[in-house]
């Protein structure tokens, strides 16, 4: 009850974020703070490392897509203070600790999301934690913008102390948490050409691999196809079934 009374308590705070501010983030800075995310207890479904994309993990991903670069800190063993950004290198990278990883262009990551039918382009983070029953705490995590130097959705960012993570399904590959409320729009978040990296902070890391991966958000009922295709298709049913019932009528 604890855990959970501190979790509720420092979502809360991460939605009280003043209107702007600046930080430093791999010895750069970034303005603004961006849209502020909820962390949940809320297990995401499947097995991290075989079905969804790994943007920062600790181990290998056996079926990472191979277009979908990640970063794998490899678990060292040796590191109290995890702090990561992601690197879109095929099969993992490694940009070092505090070290920016080579970013996701802004175009191919939403086109990534609208390939599984999420037309919105709104996702969550899975967090799959491990540890030797003395819980971890998230520090931080963020989406940023590397053109602009802008934070585009945040927890804990400018909150110091962050959440305690206790595993909830200790083990490679069997998630605890979601962090919700990432919403990219093309034009207004970010422009053509704009480049985009996460950074993850986890401190007390004292066991197994802690990994964070997308969860692409469910739409809601049946679509047609996926992306503008299946738009088109359904609008083009709706103009055959709208013509049929005026003939109807008119016969």
């Amino acid at each position: 009850m604890k855990n959970l009374a501190l979790l509720t308590s420092t979502a809360f705070l991460a939605l009280a974020t003043p209107a702007s501010a600046d930080i430093i983030l791999g010895q750069q800075n970034w303005t603004g703070t961006g849209t502020a995310l909820t962390l949940e207890a809320t297990v995401p479904g499947g097995n991290q490392p075989l079905n969804v994309q790994c943007i920062i993990c600790g181990d290998n991903q056996p079926q990472q897509d191979a277009s979908f670069g990640y970063t794998n800190f490899k678990n060292s063993g040796n590191l109290s203070d995890a702090i990561f950004f992601s690197t879109n290198v095929s099969g993992g990278g490694n940009p070092g600790v505090d070290t920016l990883g080579l970013p996701y262009d802004g175009a191919f990551l939403r086109t990534f999301l609208e390939a599984g039918g999420n037309l919105s382009t709104t996702f969550s983070v899975g967090i799959d934690v491990n540890d030797t029953g003395q819980a971890q705490t998230l520090e931080a995590f963020a989406l940023l913008n590397l053109t602009q130097h802008i934070v585009l959705a945040q927890y804990s960012l400018f909150q110091p102390g962050g959440a305690l993570i206790p595993s909830v399904n200790n083990g490679t590959g069997f998630p605890d948490y979601t962090l919700s409320g990432f919403n990219i729009q093309l034009g207004s978040d970010i422009q053509a050409g704009d480049q985009l990296i996460f950074y993850a902070r986890i401190s007390g890391a004292n066991d197994g691999p802690d990994s964070f991966f997308l969860v692409p958000q469910a739409v809601p009922g049946p679509i047609v196809g996926a992306g503008l295709p299946g738009i088109v298709i359904a609008c083009m049913t709706l103009l055959g079934l709208h013509r049929r019932r005026k003939m109807r009528v008119v016969a």
